[in-house]
């Protein structure tokens, strides 16, 4: 299938994602800010080449636009440019938490080298804390140059996304669509859970904010963006494909240049309505660039993106993947067993509220530091029942110990981030070591 022609080519595009048991993989992305050493000031372009070109050395290769490095690829492996020049990685699907971590810790190493030898501040936050829209160094990617343009317009905290947020992301597979059904459903259900459990960006321009989670107060706020009430509802692939068809397109490519087209959705370039395009349908390639312009906190491609997760520290960034993982592939009925009994407008009342209540948030008569602790104990027993050890014997439950004790202790990153802020008036601790 070349060409997207109807509802039912969406169908089974989805269909095609489904994987059999004993194939089915995890993907993590994450995003980091650097800064230049001397200052608080994000990186430009020209120091963004500097670090590519230094990590080609690592059998990175630069993939170009405009005679312009803006991504690099390693195997299954990439390295792209976000807006304001955060820099992600998108990890190969791996079978198991451990590799995909030893892939993280190994990026992470040739990014500490980069920065090191560049003479440049890596962070791993939610949001900027220092800068402001207006002093973010741009990313000469042309996708951006339409988004920044267009996004504003239906998101008033659109830009912020774009340019001064940090996420992790969780790619995770579905075996057929009854499958999809229930880990999309618990994954949405989670959504507050997750935002909670994870915060890490209580700054703003040096100042702290009401938010534990600054970022998804944005990402609330952004166009085509949120949490639909209708993912609460039993999605399936038709549902997700008449959400896609009747989304605003955000740009087509035409002639390698990203173009946007006002008041047209997905439908209209399905039926050749669009002018500049003279009556083609869409590609694959078309559906794939649509697929990634909905900025809700999931999405179906061919798989699960879970996108609820601020940016943490190395020494955390397993623990959401794993967190998951556990749910997802190891314990999925008994974990629905429980949302089950939730009513979904108090998961939407709960998603509106966390970014600020953090793990004091309530559902269903339980702060969600009550469901934390029940849900990661889920967790542990799934990845206990997956039982896929590193070399040393352990299992991938190892991962869960930083969010035990955030549970633990009742104390998130950002709660941590507010304490060292309020004592120190410095920003400096969240630096990561480069050395």
């Amino acid at each position: 299938m070349d060409q997207i022609n109807s509802k039912e080519d969406l169908i089974s595009y989805f269909k095609q994602g489904c994987k059999t048991e004993n194939q089915t993989n995890v993907g993590v992305e994450h995003e980091k800010f650097i800064f230049e050493k001397n200052s608080n000031q994000r990186i430009n372009f020209q120091s963004v080449s500097k670090i590519f070109s230094f990590l080609t050395k690592f059998g990175w290769k630069p993939l170009k636009e405009n005679n312009n490095i803006v991504a690099l690829s390693r195997n299954e492996q990439s390295i792209t440019l976000e807006p304001g020049n955060q820099i992600e990685l998108s990890g190969a699907q791996l079978n198991s938490i451990h590799l995909a971590c030893e892939e993280s810790y190994k990026f992470l190493s040739e990014l500490k080298q980069a920065c090191k030898s560049l003479d440049l501040k890596m962070m791993s936050v939610g949001y900027d804390p220092f800068s402001t829209l207006q002093n973010v160094p741009k990313t000469p990617k042309q996708r951006y140059e339409v988004m920044t343009e267009v996004m504003p317009k239906n998101g008033k905290l659109s830009l912020e996304m774009m340019y001064q947020t940090c996420g992790t992301q969780i790619n995770l597979d579905y075996i057929s669509e009854k499958d999809f059904i229930k880990k999309f459903k618990l994954s949405s259900y989670l959504v507050p859970l997750s935002i909670a459990m994870f915060a890490n960006s209580p700054i703003k321009k040096n100042k702290l904010t009401p938010y534990f989670s600054y970022r998804a107060k944005i990402w609330q706020s952004t166009s085509r963006g949120g949490l639909p009430k209708k993912f609460l509802e039993d999605m399936n692939f038709e549902k997700y494909a008449d959400m896609i068809i009747n989304s605003p397109l955000l740009f087509i490519l035409k002639d390698s240049k990203h173009f946007h087209v006002k008041n047209k959705t997905f439908k209209d370039f399905m039926e050749g309505n669009i002018d500049i395009l003279k009556n083609k349908r869409p590609s694959i390639n078309d559906l794939k660039n649509h697929l990634s312009t909905i900025f809700t906190e999931l999405r179906l491609k061919q798989y699960i993106e879970i996108r609820s997760l601020d940016t943490c520290e190395w020494d955390c960034h397993c623990g959401g993947p794993a967190f998951y993982l556990g749910l997802l592939y190891g314990n999925l009925n008994e974990a629905l067993d429980i949302i089950n009994k939730w009513k979904s407008t108090d998961v939407l009342n709960a998603y509106a509220q966390c970014p600020k209540k953090g793990l004091n948030t309530i559902i269903n008569n339980k702060t969600l530091l009550e469901w934390g602790k029940i849900f990661v104990k889920l967790s542990k027993v799934g990845l206990k029942k997956r039982s896929i050890k590193n070399k040393n014997g352990k299992d991938e439950s190892i991962f869960l110990r930083n969010i035990e004790n955030i549970l633990k202790n009742n104390k998130t990153k950002a709660d941590i981030a507010i304490e060292k802020f309020n004592r120190n008036k410095s920003l400096d601790f969240m630096y990561e070591k480069t050395h």
